[in-house]
């Protein structure tokens, strides 16, 4: 069993407030959830209102099949516009 650990740091630019921030990132991580095989959740940066630090966490028997799905859910996130992706750190545990 492999499990694949992504810790990114994101921004989000035209993000004026908490609340605006909170919906921007409930729409990303419920799409992530919803779409791939993996846990996700925001883990720092919870009270400032243009940074975010998202944790994506995937669990399979191979390595390569966790770092597809960890690499997948990476991309996803790159595509959204209103979100900018800065520091991306993997773990393997």
């Amino acid at each position: 069993m492999i499990i694949g650990l992504a810790a990114c740091e994101c921004i989000i630019y035209d993000a004026h407030s908490l609340k605006e921030k909170r919906a921007v990132l409930l729409r990303i991580l419920t799409r992530l959830k919803q779409k791939y095989n993996i846990s996700v959740s925001e883990v720092d940066f919870q009270d400032v209102w243009q940074r975010t630090k998202i944790a994506i966490v995937a669990v399979s028997s191979s390595r390569i099949s966790t770092e597809q799905e960890l690499q997948n859910a990476l991309r996803f996130i790159d595509s959204f516009p209103e979100i900018e992706r800065t520091i991306t750190d993997i773990e393997w545990l």
